[in-house]
């Protein structure tokens, strides 16, 4: 039984969050709905676009509540979670890697005619070539940006030079249209200390200025200069450099963000999401088993952190790919115990379900598919 036909029952049922089958996710849906705004409001004060990140949510229904409070649509990390979100109405898609395989182009090609406005990123002359062919016989063109590497040698071209050697070929292919260019800082994202990120931004600033420079030199500026993320917006935003945001963990918050000061002051959003638990066994003293291990929670950013049911300071153990333990000196662990927790990270956490569940005011409200779930292709 799927998780929405499991717990459809107990929407509306005055404290169903407790009835849950666990392990699951849950979206405080007024804490959520305050991340989007403040967000959508501070893009709005800094005269900037908003294109929020949706690998972080996968969620068609979040993306149009983001739209709805002024975003100018989302991006995808990958071809298959734009493809699942245009299914469900999702209009303004950037994808943010390069789609390069023969099979894949066609998908993008026949997406872009499907939707009102698809860009997607190339850092590859090769690949501008490939794409230019596939969109020669399509009724429209290829919107593209150029993809330019902060340093850490994922994706991108390299030097200002390759910039504009792949400007120029992308001017030379009338099936592709040139936007501007893409600039994501993610290893700066999680700088703990506001200063030290800060200064590690003005630093790759200054290098994207050169790439920028080269590119207006040559006569291709770039109209949309993209990038920044929850941890670096607002130091992005006083550079000035940027004119649209992909801002995308803002959204949920989880372990890796809430320990950044965000922005100078101790600043943050809002925890929203969640994935909440049950103990199931609690025969050793101040120690306690929840059901949820590897299988329900992400490990590659920390341990989760108990948001409620158990002692803010209890330390939380992975024990399996079923099983977590909490330890908390003193504390009466019972079995059926219900826990909540803060995830390490949210992006691979909200990969492994099928479904949000909605809460207000811990009565289930809503479910929402993962719409992009497992879409990585």
């Amino acid at each position: 039984m799927s998780d929405i036909d499991l717990h459809k029952p107990l929407i509306g049922r005055q404290g169903s969050r407790l009835a849950l089958n666990t392990p699951v996710l849950v979206i405080d849906r007024d804490a959520l709905q305050r991340n989007i705004e403040a967000m959508a409001a501070f893009a709005r004060e800094q005269g900037l676009m908003l294109r929020p990140h949706a690998k972080t949510h996968k969620s068609a229904e979040i993306a149009r509540l983001q739209i709805a409070a002024g975003a100018v649509g989302v991006c995808c990390a990958k071809l298959g979670e734009a493809e699942a979100l245009a299914a469900k109405g999702v209009d303004s898609i950037l994808i943010t890697s390069p789609v390069v395989t023969p099979q894949a182009i066609e998908r993008l090609i026949a997406l872009n005619g499907r939707i009102g406005d698809l860009r997607v990123v190339v850092d590859n002359p090769d690949n501008a070539d490939a794409l230019a062919a596939a969109a020669k016989t399509a009724a429209r063109s290829l919107t593209v940006l150029i993809d330019i590497d902060p340093g850490i040698h994922r994706t991108g071209v390299a030097t200002p030079e390759a910039a504009v050697s792949l400007a120029e070929r992308i001017a030379a292919a009338p099936p592709l249209r040139y936007l501007g260019v893409q600039y994501y800082c993610g290893m700066q994202q999680h700088i703990v200390s506001f200063a030290d990120r800060r200064a590690a931004i003005e630093d790759r600033t200054a290098y994207l200025k050169t790439v920028i420079a080269a590119l207006e030199a040559a006569g291709h500026a770039p109209k949309i200069v993209t990038g920044s993320g929850t941890g670096t917006h607002r130091i992005d935003a006083a550079l000035g450099v940027f004119n649209e945001l992909q801002t995308g963990s803002y959204v949920f918050m989880d372990k890796q963000y809430n320990d950044c000061d965000l922005d100078g002051q101790g600043g943050r959003f809002e925890t929203s999401l969640f994935v909440d638990a049950h103990v199931i066994s609690a025969n050793s003293p101040s120690m306690a088993t929840i059901d949820a291990g590897f299988k329900a929670l992400s490990t590659d950013g920390g341990l989760p952190v108990v948001a409620a049911g158990a002692p803010a300071n209890a330390m939380f153990v992975f024990m399996g790919d079923e099983h977590g333990g909490l330890i908390a000196p003193d504390h009466p662990f019972r079995i059926g115990d219900h826990v909540s927790l803060t995830v390490p990270h949210c992006d691979p956490t909200v990969n492994l379900y099928e479904a949000y569940h909605v809460v207000r005011d811990g009565t289930l409200i809503d479910i929402w598919p993962v719409d992009g779930r497992g879409r990585s292709r």
